[in-house]
């Protein structure tokens, strides 16, 4: 906290009902360090909330508010404190996954903090061992591991055995127990046990060691006195009451922290007014339990820092400066580079991309109800325009039929023959395809057709991209596109990318929809295409040039053509990572990948992986989509002037939705695109 200017604290899950009452560590962190942020945004969930969502499989639900709370508290601070669930209570059992989760989908640094309470040397050995085994299994960069309470004998062995299993990379702390810390105060008892303050409120910071129960004599219970200690003892034993006193005050006995009444009864008066004109008398509670069940409730209190503790909260800061490598976690922190992206991120990144600067998308498939439905969500969350093409009447029909909520004012419905475009649409058709030998009658013929249609009003600037596919074929879809919006100078392959949502991480597929047996060049193109779309995305590319064989292993027409586009990759963009031919396996187990290309800074690690064939690319984007649960997002085509892109016959409600995200994203690349251009060409004028 020392370094950033602005921090936060956020705590994703919290243990108590905030109607109730304040998670202790959200309060006293907040409190404490003055931090302006309000109690409900420093918290995603409650423990029961979470479970809930888990029971009904919905843990997506769970993941994307957590991420989206967290990214807002972004916008205003430069550094999030975000702490995980601490495994007390019910419910520990999905704590760990949830955390893991959490932590992965926001490729997050972690700092595993590890008890030592009550535990002997291999218990705490054990403990951290698997826990950060937990956490490597799952490709989460461990920047430390902090052991805390460990008796301050065990402290060296800890030390010892741990610094020679962990990795040198990893910061290990080992925090020994101390008394003052565990100890709880007599608020914390007064508060656990619902009892009333009979006196000495102004000493309830005083923390609790030991406790005894006073039911023997009082020479015998004056033996049983300790440091600090807690008396449990029914509320008519005032000989005890008043020697716990006498005990205090003396210079031959221990301090003692408190007295706890049990059996709701009340002092005798005699005993009452006495103590009454005692000064610096310590706390005395009264409770309704008996003496037993008083006692073991005492015994199972879990001590807290509070807000109002201001002495156990400089301790607690003060033990960790003094155990802890805070130098060493600084720099670690500082130069920090997350790895790989994972699929609720990368939609959260692309959602909010998207609504940054809507764009205007048109849906030229209004008769089908998937494409509706989608249309209605993009709507609702504010992402996109929209205009769908089709009949007014019967697509109004199909609205109230699925009873679907749609801004009229936020969306167009044309019928293109009926469009007051239609005649300049057909017009400019005929003008940009008449060297090919189409007349204008053919034109209009072929401006009935929603493809054209759409198209064309992505060319003439009407809509700043198009998603179609849900009905029609790829090859229906794009030929427009290919007829007259063309490909962007320097590329002459159109291809296609699919983006991956695999269970923890986001991989770019391509080319899976276009071009059945690409060239060597043609390959190279669609692997920089790709790179292009990957960056475009946020997604720094490792491209795998896939084959049969990896590295020189293997010979034939098919593994050369990859190697040789895998040289024209190397000598265009040498500033991409590139690897290839490599297999499938090799390009993303990192076990295999070092096995068989141990040098490669590709292999096990590659995110954009490009297929040598349509046969092979379909094949494995829909066995990875079907087999892993996989979201396969596009195809999204790649190299043309404005963004057109294709749908699969067989697209979900969540693919049209994401696929006119990225179409939209496209558009506004595509803006900024001519817009340079406009400046260069402006700047190139002014030269002259």
């Amino acid at each position: 906290m020392g370094k950033a200017q602005t921090v936060a604290y956020f705590k994703p899950i919290i243990n108590p009902d905030p109607k109730e009452k304040k998670d202790v560590h959200i309060d006293t962190v907040n409190s404490y360090f003055s931090l302006p942020l309000s109690y409900e945004d420093s918290y995603a969930f409650t423990r029961p909330q979470a479970m809930k969502l888990l029971e009904m499989e919905n843990q997506g639900e769970l993941i994307d508010t957590v991420i989206y709370k967290i990214k807002k508290l972004e916008e205003t601070h430069d550094f999030i404190i975000i702490d995980g669930s601490d495994f007390v209570g019910e419910g520990t059992a999905f704590e760990l996954e949830a955390n893991m989760s959490i932590a992965k989908n926001l490729s997050s640094p972690v700092i595993v903090v590890v008890s030592g309470e009550d535990k002997t040397v291999p218990q705490v050995i054990n403990s951290a061992i698997t826990v950060w085994r937990s956490f490597e299994a799952r490709e989460l960069q461990v920047i430390g591991i902090i052991v805390n309470k460990v008796k301050p004998d065990c402290v060296d062995a800890v030390q010892e055995f741990l610094s020679g299993q962990l990795p040198a990379n990893v910061t290990l702390s080992i925090i020994p127990e101390d008394v003052n810390l565990n100890a709880p105060t007599m608020k914390e008892i007064y508060e656990h046990l619902g009892g009333k303050i009979v006196l000495g409120e102004e000493q309830l910071t005083n923390p609790v060691h030991h406790f005894i129960t006073g039911a023997m004599q009082v020479p015998q219970f004056l033996n049983h006195i300790k440091e600090n200690v807690v008396i449990v003892t029914p509320a008519d034993r005032g000989d005890i009451v008043i020697s716990a006193l006498q005990a205090n005050l003396s210079v031959n006995y221990p301090k003692v922290a408190g007295i706890v009444l049990s059996g709701g009864g009340k002092l005798d008066e005699p005993v009452q007014r006495m103590i009454e004109g005692l000064q610096n008398i310590v706390p005395i509670v009264s409770v309704k339990t008996g003496t037993f069940d008083t006692t073991a409730n005492v015994s199972s209190i879990r001590s807290r820092i509070t807000p109002d503790n201001k002495q156990k909260i400089q301790l607690a800061i003060d033990t960790f400066t003094k155990y802890v490598d805070i130098k060493a976690l600084e720099e670690k922190l500082v130069t920090f580079k997350p790895e790989g992206i994972t699929p609720h991120m990368f939609q959260y990144q692309i959602t909010k991309r998207a609504k940054s600067q809507r764009k205007h998308i048109v849906l030229p498939e209004g008769n089908d109800d998937r494409v509706l439905k989608a249309a209605a969500r993009l709507l609702n969350q504010d992402i996109v325009d929209l205009t769908i093409l089709g009949d007014p009447a019967q697509i109004a029909v199909a609205i109230k039929r699925l009873g679907l909520t749609i801004d009229p004012v936020r969306v167009q419905i044309i019928n293109p023959v009926e469009s007051p475009r239609f005649a300049e649409y057909a017009e400019t058709l005929y003008e940009l395809r008449k060297s090919k030998n189409l007349a204008l009658d053919a034109a209009r013929d072929l401006m009935t057709d929603v493809s054209y249609f759409g198209t064309m009003m992505v060319f003439k600037g009407h809509a700043d991209g198009m998603v179609s596919g849900a009905v029609h074929t790829t090859q229906h879809t794009i030929r427009p596109a290919l007829q007259f919006v063309k490909t962007k100078p320097g590329i002459s392959t159109v291809s296609s990318v699919f983006f991956m949502c695999l269970p923890d991480r986001v991989a770019v597929f391509g080319d899976c929809a276009v071009n059945p047996d690409p060239t060597a060049e043609q390959l190279a193109e669609i692997a920089i295409s790709s790179a292009e779309s990957s960056q475009r995305f946020g997604i720094e590319p490792r491209i795998a040039m896939l084959s049969y064989s990896s590295g020189t292993s293997g010979e034939g027409a098919d593994v050369e053509k990859v190697r040789q586009a895998t040289e024209i990759v190397k000598q265009k963009r040498p500033d991409l990572k590139v690897e290839g031919p490599i297999q499938y396996d090799a390009a993303v187990d990192p076990i295999v990948g070092k096995q068989k290309l141990p040098n490669s800074e590709v292999a096990g690690k590659a995110n954009v992986l490009i297929f040598p064939d349509l046969n092979t690319g379909n094949n494995t984007y829909k066995a990875v989509q079907r087999e892993t649960g996989a979201l396969a997002i596009g195809p999204m085509l790649q190299g043309l002037n404005k963004p057109v892109n294709d749908l699969s016959r067989g697209c979900t409600v969540d693919d049209i939705f994401n696929t006119v995200i990225i179409t939209a994203i496209q558009g506004q690349d595509e803006k900024a695109e001519a817009m340079a251009a406009a400046e260069q060409a402006a700047l190139n004028n002014t030269v002259r």
